[in-house]
């Protein structure tokens, strides 16, 4: 019965592994002498964060896991749960635990996409893994020294999981035309798989994806797998072949762009296509920022505070009501005068440093905190400028041998960078007197 039920989902659902023996990859993790083998043959499993790219077994890993340790299994994500749903969770998990602690172990609560979690969210976890009422396990593609709270992850040990090699994705593909209902009657022969192996990208859910719009597109049969086909089919529906592949950064690289190019309609729209996508909202929130600092820069220094404002929003209130700021963020930027001129001013500066070398730091521009120092002219001569009547006085503030060295020139699009550039010129027009 549970085969026919399986029928009806995707290939990539009736294709999960239900053992840890069909499991593929990630062998530097559940092999027999891997930290996860070694802790499943111990009983022992403390709580966990899997790290790593999409379709590499996340889930898949923490199901077995329970199924293994014969623990009573929780599953929530964090795109759809609010604190509440955590709670709830939390206090069922807490009564099966009274009755089943002894002969069962503590209940696993997995949570899917756990960096989606606010800080709140997050917090609301602590209690319940401190006092050992749940193992949790949270499954992240995101870095989680920076999307996990750090009293959490100081209780959670780190599993990194990898793209899934070639080797993996062969045999899966070997598993899926030879095991399942489905794919048997299509008599699959494979000629040659690179090409699918390539756009699978070490994804094995992409993978399966793939085969399964092959066979929808090609009807014949026997079909024969070659890497005409895999570029004929991907040619007719690329937006279906991607899936946060390549496609998520060329629609991020729209994003980007429309702000760039001051059209805010369009930038709402590719932020929309991501969040649609299921794009992370602080992916989202970190391209808005460095497009305040590239591309806005001083012709509004305000735009750096609205995006850091957004990102900061977007951990204190949570989604799906954190796009709200977002769109204010990307709104703003699209509106917002434009420069590049900081980006400009560093780069150059980088490739100055870097062709120069290490000159030395001028004497009179030195520190000199001891007697010795002072002694041995560290600090001499240097004007404070505060003590003239611009609050400026010219003297060299570069190394002498570049002391000719220019990296910033102001642009004059934004009236912020234009009061900057009359300030320059300002305090260069005449030779400024030392106060009294």
């Amino acid at each position: 019965m549970e085969q026919i039920h399986n029928l009806h989902q995707p290939l990539a659902e009736r294709m999960r592994p239900r053992t840890l023996e069909e499991y593929v990859g990630q062998q530097h993790l559940v092999g027999a002498e891997a930290p996860l083998g070694r802790m499943i043959r111990s009983g022992h499993l403390p709580s966990l964060i899997f790290w790593g790219p999409p379709g590499v077994g996340k889930t898949t890993l923490a199901e077995l896991l329970a199924q293994r340790t014969e623990a009573p299994f929780f599953k929530l994500s964090a795109v759809g749960s609010g604190v509440n749903e955590v709670r709830r969770v939390l206090d069922e998990a807490t009564q099966r635990a009274k009755g089943l602690f002894a002969s069962k172990g503590r209940p696993l609560l997995f949570i899917d996409e756990i960096h989606r979690f606010s800080k709140s969210q997050q917090d609301s976890l602590l209690a319940a893994v401190e006092q050992g009422i749940v193992t949790l396990i949270g499954a992240t593609t995101e870095n989680p020294s920076f999307e996990v709270i750090r009293p959490l992850l100081s209780r959670c040990q780190v599993f990194v999981l990898k793209s899934l090699e070639k080797e993996d994705l062969r045999a899966l593909l070997q598993r899926a035309i030879s095991t399942d209902p489905l794919l048997i009657p299509r008599k699959i022969q494979i000629e040659s798989d690179e090409l699918l192996l390539s756009y699978a990208g070490g994804d094995a859910r992409k993978l399966l994806n793939l085969l399964e719009m092959l066979l929808s597109a090609s009807p014949q049969t026997p079909l024969i797998l070659t890497d005409d086909l895999v570029k004929e089919s991907i040619s007719r529906q690329p937006a279906a072949f991607d899936k946060g592949g390549e496609m998520h950064y060329d629609i991020a690289s729209a994003f980007i762009k429309s702000i760039r190019g001051s059209d805010p309609d369009a930038a709402l729209y590719w932020m929309a296509r991501l969040i649609e996508g299921g794009e992370n909202p602080r992916f989202i929130a970190r391209r808005l920022i460095i497009s305040a600092a590239e591309d806005i820069g001083l012709a509004n220094p305000n735009a750096l505070v609205v995006a850091q404002a957004a990102a900061q929003a977007i951990d204190f209130i949570g989604w799906p009501e954190g796009r709200i700021p977002l769109a204010e963020a990307a709104v703003y930027l699209a509106t917002s005068p434009k420069s590049n001129s900081a980006y400009l001013a560093i780069d150059a500066a980088l490739d100055f440093v870097r062709s120069t070398g290490n000159l030395p730091i001028p004497m009179h521009l030195r520190n000199a905190p001891t007697g010795l120092m002072k002694e041995l002219g560290y600090g001499t001569n240097y004007k404070y400028p505060h003590d003239y009547d611009k609050h400026y006085v010219a003297q060299e503030y570069l190394p002498h041998e570049v002391r000719e060295a220019h990296f910033y020139t102001p642009q004059v699009t934004g009236a912020a960078e234009r009061h900057l550039a009359d300030y320059l010129r300002f305090i260069h027009e005449e030779e400024p007197t030392r106060r009294e």
